[in-house]
């Protein structure tokens, strides 16, 4: 494998992983003279479910979709559902769609997942849900959650759209709570160029899931052209609903990508465990750390620390792409009502960092990116001379 820094002249933090099997079968379809909402899909989310250990799966246009019809169907109405703030905008304003209350809880400082232990004194008589979010595909620790939410009859969403293939206890993320919402994001570990899926164990649920996902219709068009392909026209419309459904051709990618799943995600444990062999003697760094509970999808690898900024620029001017993953949801101006005092959160964020990880990044990359930063540390942490620091190719 050629690295990225000779091959491209800069590594960026994700990539998706592409062959001639997805140009293949996205050919397939093309041919088929059927593009839509179709067979191909039908079969991905049987496969989807399959794979993740549940009854039903739905297939979307994106994981924003997903998380939206989720809180929907499971008639959240305009209760509280308490959240993270450590997570991108989508699961927080999904919320805000259905016209519910996003009440923000603390996050736990090694794993960035909900502080579980936080979690009850936020519950309210008008509490629905608790939107669980696996962070960079680590599970959040999931059954302290579970018993609280038959404690006081609470709905738990997992929002997956990091931890396609990720495990709680051996059981695969986006199986253990009543729904799970996954991303199929051109940069996520499943990567299909956008799409997303809703995994359930309720026929009930699944059954209002496909009518809601194309505009309320009892019927989508490929069940109505029937055995002999004679188009039925008719169908019934029992509520109002969206065109979130997914496609043929986003299917298509999909089901290779799930094909290939496990040897992604093996690859990614691997890079992340080279980078935490080279990094963790660094006293300045906080490497990311494995609960006992959680076998990992690693969609991302963050470290923490101080001089996260400068890092950042440093890596930039030697062709390393890094990012901020994220800015706590709750302080941004359009969250300002439902602002709490998070210290953890408002803490640690100014200090997060995200390396490049994904399956075809190079040991040589990984070794030259975790070069680099042993070369920041030293100049930066030990030298104290950050106008001297060496220039590097």
């Amino acid at each position: 494998m050629e690295p990225y820094i000779q091959s491209l002249g800069v590594i960026p933090i994700f990539r998706p992983s592409f062959d001639s099997a997805e140009v293949k079968a996205v050919e397939r379809v093309l041919f088929s003279g059927w593009v839509g909402l179709g067979p191909e899909t039908d079969t991905f989310e049987k496969e989807f479910a399959d794979y993740i250990g549940v009854k039903y799966a739905v297939g979307l246009n994106s994981c924003t979709a997903a998380l939206h019809l989720a809180l929907q169907v499971l008639d959240i109405g305009r209760g509280e559902v308490i959240t993270t703030p450590m997570t991108f905008v989508a699961t927080n304003h999904a919320i805000l769609h259905m016209n519910a209350v996003p009440v923000f809880c603390d996050i736990d400082e090694y794993t960035l997942n909900l502080d579980v232990e936080k979690i009850e004194k936020l519950i309210t008589p008008v509490t629905r849900a608790i939107m669980i979010m696996h962070y960079g595909g680590h599970a959040c620790d999931m059954e302290p959650v579970l018993h609280l939410a038959a404690k006081h009859g609470l709905k738990v969403i997992e929002d997956c759209a990091h931890s396609c293939g990720g495990e709680y206890n051996g059981r695969k993320l986006g199986s253990i709570g009543d729904i799970g919402c996954f991303s199929f994001h051109a940069v996520k570990n499943l990567a299909a160029g956008d799409g997303g899926m809703i995994t359930t164990n309720s026929k009930e649920v699944f059954e209002r899931l496909k009518q809601l996902r194309w505009m309320g219709i009892s019927k989508d068009t490929w069940k109505r052209e029937g055995k002999q392909k004679e188009y039925d026209w008719r169908y019934d419309l029992n509520e109002l609903g969206y065109k979130y459904h997914m496609n043929d051709i986003t299917a298509a990618i999909g089901r290779c990508q799930l094909s290939k799943l496990n040897m992604h995600n093996k690859r990614r444990r691997e890079i992340r465990d080279l980078y935490t062999q080279e990094l963790h003697t660094l006293s300045e760094i906080k490497t990311p750390q494995e609960m006992p509970y959680a076998g990992s999808s690693c969609y991302s690898y963050v470290i923490q620390l101080s001089r996260r900024d400068k890092l950042n620029e440093y890596l930039r001017e030697r062709g390393i792409s890094s990012g901020v993953h994220y800015y706590p949801n709750h302080l941004y101006p359009l969250y300002e009502q439902y602002y709490r005092k998070l210290d953890v959160a408002e803490d640690v964020w100014k200090n997060v960092l995200t390396l490049p990880l994904f399956p075809d990044l190079s040991d040589e990359d990984v070794l030259s990116i975790t070069q680099h930063i042993k070369e920041f540390c030293k100049y930066e942490y030990v030298c104290g001379a950050p106008d001297d620091l060496p220039v590097s190719v």
